[in-house]
């Protein structure tokens, strides 16, 4: 009777085993290729597994493929225009598959990955870009609202004084008449009448 097949799969194997070839590389053992880096006279080199970096790199794989011969138990690379801090980042990336750097390095760190063709890096720099943008922009939103509630506040003062100065203003017109009196006209009071006074001027004539 044939038994049915059964999957063994660790959770924890990959991550071991990139914890493994970080602490081999840290202490120089089994690497086999140097990397020299080289950026505004600043140079310096690292060493590490051909393996790792043709697995995490296009760009080291075809180096490696191509390679006629080694000269010595090490292959020699040469890479030019790369500063050392950002090679020294994308080497500790590609063995524990995280590394911390400011943020304002999170460009160069995109665009080593897209000179050494290394697609994982790529797509986290590119995340975490989107995330830096949508954090500003949200940001933004942000001010601008509170900006907008601030000036409807100071908005709602003037328009209520302005409001009571209207209504300061009819009050004040209702309590004085709108046209002042004519004084060339008789009052009635002043001792004589209109029809007297028509009465006078017929007799003179």
């Amino acid at each position: 009777m044939e038994s049915n097949a059964v999957l063994l799969e660790s959770k924890s194997s990959p991550i071991n085993l990139l914890n493994e070839m970080h602490q081999l590389r840290l202490l120089g053992h089994l690497c086999d290729v140097t990397v020299s880096v080289e950026y505004q006279g600043v140079r310096a080199e690292f060493v590490a597994h051909k393996a790792v970096l043709a697995a995490t790199s296009k760009f080291f794989k075809e180096v490696f493929l191509n390679e006629k011969g080694v000269d010595g138990p090490r292959t020699n690379v040469f890479l030019n225009e790369v500063q050392v801090a950002d090679f020294a980042s994308f080497l500790e990336f590609v063995y524990t598959a995280k590394v911390e750097v400011e943020e304002d390095r999170v460009q160069r760190m995109l665009e080593i990955a897209e000179k050494l063709k290394c697609l994982d890096l790529s797509e986290t720099c590119f995340q975490l870009k989107k995330q830096m943008l949508e954090s500003v922009l949200l940001e933004l939103q942000n001010f601008s609202e509170s900006q907008n509630s601030e000036e409807e506040s100071t908005a709602r003062p003037s328009i209520l004084l302005e409001s009571k100065a209207a209504a300061v203003a009819e009050a004040d017109q209702a309590d004085c008449p709108l046209d002042p009196p004519d004084p060339s006209v008789d009052r009635p009071g002043n001792g004589t009448s209109p029809e007297i006074s028509a009465a006078k001027s017929k007799e003179k004539i």
